[in-house]
C-alpha cells in the first residue's frame, strides 16, 4: 500500500548513519533490560513480537526492516518527523501504517522521554501488533479517532507540545527558551475550557495502547507502548502504589500528564474488550449521532469539520452558526473557506477557493412536498418549479424563503445534491440570509444532518492538518575531540563483545579506559559486561566494586 499523497510531508528518511555508537549502546541497554523484565511481566506476545517485527536488541533497528516484517501482519512502518499532528497520526494508522519517530533518546533521558522516539514507537508499539485482536482494535481506534472533532484549543496545545519537543532536542536551545515555552504550554493547558471529542479519544488511547494493562486485575500484564518502552515505569506500574481500575468507558474521564508517572492504570480483561469499549465511545460521537448535538460540538470546536446531509452531500468548513427548533435543523452556516463533496470526493466547482467567504444553506422540508427534496423525483422537482432557466420560490417548513433563477442542477446517483441559483435571495422573516448581490447561491438539498465529523471530507483537496508543516530534522552535530574518542571506545567495546574468546587487546583497552575521568557511566557498564563475559572479575574487582554507586550498574545482574 502506498502512502497517501497528503501524508507524505510527514515522512522523513531514517538517516541511519547519524546514530552514534553511544546511541546504539543506549538502545542496547534499554532493550536488554526491558526484554529481561518484560519476558515475565508483559503480555505473552511481546517477546515473540520483538523477534517477528524486526526489533534487534544489539543495535537500533532499521525501519525499512520493521516495515518488511510488519507486512506479514497487515501493517507497514513509516519513519516520521517526531510529533506530527494527531489527525495525521490517526490517518496513518487507519491506513495500516505505524508511524515511527526515528529520533533516539539520549543517555540523559534513558529512563523516559515525553518526545516520540524509536524506542517508544518501534520497541513499544510494533511487537504487540502481532496479536490479531490488538491489531484490529488499533485500526478500529484510528478509524474512529480520525472522525473525532478536534478543537482550536487542542491545536494550540499540540503546537506548543511539538515546539517544546523540538526545542529540547535542539543543541542550540537554552534553559530560558525552554522555560518560556513550558510556561506558554502551562497557560494553554489552564485555559482549555472543554474536553473535545479528540481529547476523549486521546485519553482512550493513553489508557489502552499507551499505558494499558491486561488480564487479572490482581496480576495484570503490560501491553501499553508507553510502559513497554520505559525502564522505570514498566516496573513501578505493577506495584501497589499504582491503583488498578477495570477498564470501562469511564477511563475517558481521567486526564493524564505526559511528564509524570501515572497514579492509576486501567486493566482490560482482553483485547476484545478494548474494541467493545471503543464502540461505546463511538456511539456517543458526532459522526454517529449527527443532528443538533453534532453541530453544537462543531460550533464549539471552531475548527474545520464536515456536515453530512441525508442525500450524501458533505459540507466542510468552520461551522459557526445554525438554526433549529423542535429538534429540526433549519439553517446551517460555515465561515471561511468551505468545500462541498460527495462520497469523500470534492465536487467540481465547489472547492474552498470558490466558497472562500463561507457557505450557508437552508435545510428541512419544503411546503408543497410531502417528502424531503432529496427523495423527490424529477417530476416532483418540476412541480416545485425547480427546472433549468426558471425562476423559483421555495418556502421551507421553518418559514425560510428562497427565490432565484435556476442556473444548474447537480445530480449524483440520481440524487439531487445542489441547486445553483442566480439572483438569489434568502430570508428568514425580516432577516436577510443571502443577498442577490453576493453572487450565485448553492442550495444544499438536505433534510437532516446525519453525521458531523472532524476534518474535511476530501482532505487531500482541502489541504487538511498543518498546511505549513515542515518536517523537523535534528541538525547534525559537530562532535568534540573528546566525544569522538568516547564514540571510538563504544565501538571497540562492541567489537570485542562479539568475540568468543578474549582478544589480546582487551586488557589494554580496559586498563587504559578505567583510568580515564568523566566517562559516561554506560562505558563503565559495558566494560563490566566484558570483564564478566571473559571471566576477568578477579583482576578488576576494585573497578567493579566502584561502580556500585551508579544506580544503573548496581541494580544490574550480568
Amino acid at each position: 500500500m502506498s502512502i497517501p499523497k497528503h501524508l507524505k510531508k510527514y515522512v522523513v528518511d531514517q538517516d541511519y548513519q547519524r546514530y552514534t555508537p553511544e546511541d546504539h549502546a543506549v538502545w542496547r541497554y534499554i532493550l536488554k533490560h526491558l526484554s529481561r523484565f518484560l519476558a515475565r511481566y508483559a503480555h505473552p506476545c511481546y517477546i515473540e513480537g520483538l523477534k517477528k517485527t524486526g526489533i534487534t536488541l544489539e543495535e537500533i533497528p532499521r525501519i525499512e526492516n520493521i516495515d518488511q516484517k510488519l507486512k506479514e501482519f497487515g501493517w507497514q512502518a513509516v519513519p516520521v518527523s517526531g510529533f506530527i499532528p494527531p489527525a495525521a497520526f490517526m490517518e496513518f494508522q487507519s491506513q495500516g501504517f505505524l508511524p515511527i519517530a526515528s529520533d533516539m533518546r539520549s543517555l540523559d533521558h534513558l529512563q523516559y522521554t515525553p518526545a516520540p522516539d524509536i524506542v517508544h514507537e518501534a520497541a513499544g508499539h510494533a511487537p504487540i501488533l502481532i496479536d490479531p485482536d490488538f491489531s484490529s482494535y488499533l485500526q478500529q481506534y484510528a478509524q474512529v479517532a480520525k472522525k473525532a472533532i478536534i478543537s482550536q484549543e487542542d491545536l494550540k496545545q499540540y503546537s506548543l507540545i511539538r515546539k517544546l519537543s523540538d526545542i529540547k532536542e535542539s543543541p542550540d536551545s537554552t534553559p530560558e527558551l525552554i522555560k518560556q515555552i513550558e510556561d506558554q504550554l502551562l497557560e494553554c493547558n489552564q485555559n482549555i475550557t472543554f474536553v473535545s471529542e479528540a481529547a476523549y479519544l486521546s485519553r482512550m488511547n493513553w489508557w489502552t495502547a499507551e499505558y494499558g494493562l491486561i488480564g487479572d486485575i490482581h496480576n495484570p500484564k503490560i501491553f501499553g507502548a508507553g510502559l513497554l518502552s520505559s525502564l522505570g515505569e514498566s516496573q513501578n506500574c505493577l506495584s501497589d502504589k499504582v491503583k488498578k481500575i477495570p477498564l470501562t468507558l469511564e477511563c475517558i474521564n481521567y486526564s493524564y500528564d505526559i511528564t509524570e508517572q501515572q497514579p492509576q492504570l486501567f486493566v482490560t480483561p482482553s483485547f476484545e474488550n478494548l474494541s467493545s469499549t471503543l464502540e461505546e465511545l463511538a456511539q456517543q460521537m458526532a459522526f454517529q449521532r449527527g443532528g443538533i448535538t453534532g453541530l453544537e460540538k462543531a460550533c464549539k470546536a471552531k475548527t474545520v469539520n464536515t456536515v453530512q446531509l441525508d442525500n450524501g452531500l458533505e459540507i466542510s468548513g468552520v461551522i459557526d452558526n445554525f438554526k433549529s427548533s423542535n429538534n429540526e435543523i433549519h439553517f446551517l452556516r460555515c465561515s471561511g473557506p468551505t468545500q462541498l463533496s460527495y462520497n469523500g470526493q470534492e465536487l467540481d466547482g465547489h472547492d474552498k477557493n470558490y466558497h472562500s467567504q463561507g457557505y450557508s444553506t437552508p435545510l428541512g422540508l419544503i411546503n408543497g412536498l410531502n417528502k424531503p427534496l432529496s427523495l423527490a423525483s424529477p417530476s416532483e422537482w418540476e412541480s416545485l418549479g425547480i427546472t433549468l432557466n426558471n425562476t423559483v420560490k421555495l418556502t421551507f417548513s421553518s418559514g425560510i424563503e428562497l427565490t432565484g433563477f435556476v442556473k444548474k442542477l447537480l445530480i449524483k446517483n440520481n440524487k439531487l445534491l445542489i441547486v445553483t441559483l442566480d439572483k438569489a435571495k434568502l430570508i428568514d422573516g425580516e432577516k436577510l440570509l443571502f443577498d442577490p448581490s453576493w453572487g450565485l447561491f448553492d442550495l444544499g438539498v438536505g433534510h437532516q444532518v446525519v453525521s458531523v465529523y472532524g476534518g474535511a471530507a476530501d482532505r487531500l483537496a482541502y489541504g487538511d492538518f498543518d498546511d505549513d508543516f515542515v518536517a523537523n530534522t535534528v541538525p547534525k552535530r559537530n562532535y568534540t575531540h573528546n566525544e569522538l574518542a568516547i564514540h571510538h571506545l563504544y565501538s571497540k567495546i562492541r567489537e570485542f563483545r562479539s568475540f568468543k574468546q578474549a582478544p589480546r587487546e582487551l586488557k589494554e583497552l580496559i586498563d587504559s579506559t578505567i583510568t580515564m575521568n568523566a566517562l559516561p557511566w554506560l562505558i563503565n557498564y559495558e566494560l563490566v559486561e566484558l570483564i564478566e563475559k571473559f571471566h576477568l572479575s578477579g583482576e578488576y574487582r576494585e573497578f567493579i566494586d566502584n561502580q556500585s554507586n551508579n544506580e544503573y550498574i548496581s541494580q544490574t545482574s550480568f
